[in-house]
């Protein structure tokens, strides 16, 4: 979860001249969005750094690398997220990804971009993944991989107004910094089920948005655990239940279960249950084994309930013809 700030300097105005009193404001707005970055930092180090999504299980790769190449064709995901709608400035997050096999070899390639904005507050990544995949068994595979990229965090000072009585102006100065991330995963996969675990944030870099940034300011390691299983009742209605567990230190560990139902492999319904944040329904379709279309409404139960209206989420994706058998 992200936490939103309200920060309103100390009350108060200076009889100073015009000159000092410009300068003062100038310094003492540089101290505020020192302060800001830095509470930024500690709210994101105890929440969700990754970008979240409900529909995780149709885009999975951008939650483990080594799904890429697990399939035979490459594939196109696009995740829109408005989340807490109602509420000025909630998070938005977007995601595309596209990831498929080599034409010959156990292997395969991908990359992914996603965008997350929550007020003045914004960070973009750019990734290229690689993954190897080995026989076990008949049934069984087992894959490896890696994503490698950079990622830019801001924090847009244009955006901030201070109410004064003394009108200081609002900031303006936008902070950015750009630093080197990485990713890797596990993937257990057969026929009916499967397992993975990865780890996101492997260099725990530190945001210097500016000179004398603190400490604080950095990327932690996410850990995801995953796992799901198909069952098929009849030729018409297939049964999915999944489960993802994700974990960043020194937050509480946090797990979504979801179950979904697939009548001919064409459309699905389901419902998902996240701890200590929310509850969903989703909808989807398929269309010809190649358009898909997914919805997701998220319902919170945790204290920010009662100040928005839930959260959105869409799914599209496109698979191409296989290249390999």
């Amino acid at each position: 979860m992200r936490n939103f700030l309200n920060i309103k300097s100390p009350a108060g105005s200076s009889k100073r001249g015009n000159h000092c009193k410009t300068g003062f404001a100038r310094m003492r707005n540089m101290l505020y969005l020192t302060f800001i970055s830095l509470l930024v930092s500690v709210s994101v180090v105890k929440g969700q750094q990754v970008p979240h999504f409900t529909q995780y299980m149709f885009n999975d790769y951008v939650i483990n690398p080594a799904i890429a190449g697990t399939h035979s064709y490459y594939q196109v995901r696009l995740n829109s997220r408005l989340q807490w709608v109602g509420i000025t400035d909630a998070p938005q997050t977007n995601s595309l990804s596209v990831y498929g096999p080599h034409t010959s070899k156990d292997m395969g390639f991908g990359g992914h971009v996603y965008t997350d904005v929550a007020g003045p507050t914004s960070r973009n990544g750019l990734y290229g993944t690689y993954a190897y995949n080995i026989v076990l068994n008949d049934n069984m595979r087992l894959s490896m991989g890696a994503s490698a990229g950079i990622v830019q965090s801001k924090i847009d000072g244009t955006r901030i107004t201070f109410h004064e009585p003394d009108n200081i102006p609002s900031l303006e100065s936008v902070a950015s910094t750009f630093v080197p991330d990485a990713s890797v995963g596990l993937y257990l996969y057969a026929s009916n089920f499967y397992a993975g675990f990865s780890a996101h944030q492997l260099f725990n870099n530190k945001l210097n948005y500016y000179e004398n940034s603190t400490g604080l300011n950095k990327l932690k390691t996410h850990f995801y655990l995953t796992g799901g299983y198909t069952y098929a009742i009849n030729s018409d209605f297939i049964i999915e239940p999944s489960i993802i567990i994700k974990g960043i230190m020194p937050v509480p560990v946090q797990a979504d279960l979801s179950v979904r139902a697939y009548y001919r492999e064409m459309l699905w319904m389901g419902a998902a249950f996240r701890s200590r944040d929310a509850a969903s329904v989703l909808i989807g379709y398929i269309h010809d084994e190649r358009f898909y279309f997914g919805y997701s409404y998220d319902i919170s139960f945790s204290g920010i309930r009662t100040h928005n209206s839930g959260t959105h989420e869409i799914m599209l994706g496109m698979r191409f013809n296989p290249i390999k058998k």
